[in-house]
């Protein structure tokens, strides 16, 4: 069997923006999902995972639909991306994929897009070779919204499919979701180069985009948006909040707008060559904006920000959709072991599960292995 791989993401900013058709600006990680694929002459897909030995998922393709709540909600990415392609007229018949993943489940990393993409490439290079990278991620973002049931925006799967290596990707995605160019850039993204790291503690407190809190945060958003007159707000101008009424709205627009605003002053920053140093209050002006006026954010992932900002990190936000998961800070290199002693030692103090916390830097995007 051949196999493709698909790594995770870590948002540098640009936190419940992209269904805003908005601007993100996601590294890829190291860690990711394989996937090992291969034709089958009988009409079954067979699906495994490494990471739930002994279970084996198998049915006819044309199945999938009538027995899509009956799968394993694990099983229903994989098995949603044979199912896009198969709606799209591609002829995916008898299959086998072999699944092994190294991003941590929950954490906000985006262990699910990477599932999706991982699958999406295998089948684009066993039944459609022609697709491209818009398609890919059409595919990916597809099966993971209507087939796995979890309201996502572009971010996860543009992020797997198109980062590069040494890179941040900035993503417009209101220009991508219209094929505008100048959708998407690599900005140039050294943080060792200049005595940097990235810190990612992963707080052990799984977050879960399906149980209805992620999809509730969008449809304030879309009602901001329809109050303003808006078609989205991304088209929101910053004294546009004031004008809404409802304050749990108000606030809402308001994450949104200074949000943009952010990831556009990172990335300029990044372009000119600034020391990324600089970048630092923005990344926690972001984790406040989240807590406070979107409310994803969660005691752990305040903890792990406070923890890291009193150790001397040049910046700390929450990564993710939120509820739990992930928090990234900016370090200098020499001082991550402090950085990372004093989140453990936080955790300890509050009772609670020490939190695994490691360095990433950006990686390539999805690729094929063999």
């Amino acid at each position: 069997m051949d196999r493709w791989i698909a790594p995770g993401r870590v948002n540098i900013i640009g936190e419940h923006t992209d269904y805003n058709d908005g601007f993100v600006l996601p590294i890829a990680l190291s860690l990711g999902v394989v996937c090992a694929a291969a034709s089958r002459a009988d009409p079954r897909v067979v699906l495994t995972s490494a990471q739930r030995p002994g279970e084996i998922v198998e049915m006819a393709p044309d199945e999938l639909a009538a027995q899509r709540d009956r799968l394993p909600r694990w099983a229903r990415y994989p098995l949603g991306v044979v199912h896009e392609f198969r709606l799209r007229g591609y002829p995916v018949g008898g299959l086998s994929l072999d699944l092994d993943g190294t991003v941590p489940i929950g954490a906000g990393l985006s262990s699910s897009a990477a599932l999706c993409c991982a699958v999406t490439l295998a089948l684009r290079d066993l039944y459609a070779p022609d697709l491209g990278e818009r398609a890919l991620i059409e595919i990916a973002h597809a099966a993971e919204n209507r087939f796995a049931g979890v309201p996502t925006g572009l971010l996860d799967q543009a992020a797997s499919i198109l980062c590069a290596a040494g890179h941040a990707l900035l993503l417009d995605v209101r220009a991508f979701t219209a094929a505008n160019t100048g959708a998407t850039e690599q900005i140039p993204f050294d943080p060792a180069g200049h005595g940097l790291a990235l810190l990612v503690a992963d707080t052990g407190h799984p977050h879960d985009l399906s149980d209805g809190a992620y999809a509730e945060r969008r449809a304030q958003c879309a009602a901001a948006a329809t109050a303003l007159g808006l078609p989205s707000l991304r088209a929101a101008v910053p004294t546009d909040p004031a004008r809404l009424t409802d304050d749990l709205l108000r606030r809402r627009a308001r994450h949104v707008v200074t949000e943009n605003a952010r990831v556009v002053a990172v990335a300029d920053g990044l372009r000119a060559g600034a020391d990324p140093r600089a970048i630092g209050p923005l990344l926690t002006a972001s984790h406040t904006s989240l807590r406070d006026d979107f409310e994803v954010s969660a005691p752990a992932l305040d903890l792990a920000v406070e923890a890291a900002l009193g150790a001397g990190a040049h910046g700390a936000r929450m990564i993710g959709g939120g509820f739990g998961g992930s928090v990234l800070a900016l370090v200098d290199h020499t001082a991550t072991d402090r950085v990372r002693d004093a989140i453990l030692d936080s955790f300890a103090a509050a009772g609670l599960d020490a939190p695994r916390v490691f360095p990433v830097e950006p990686a390539a995007g999805a690729r094929r292995l063999d």
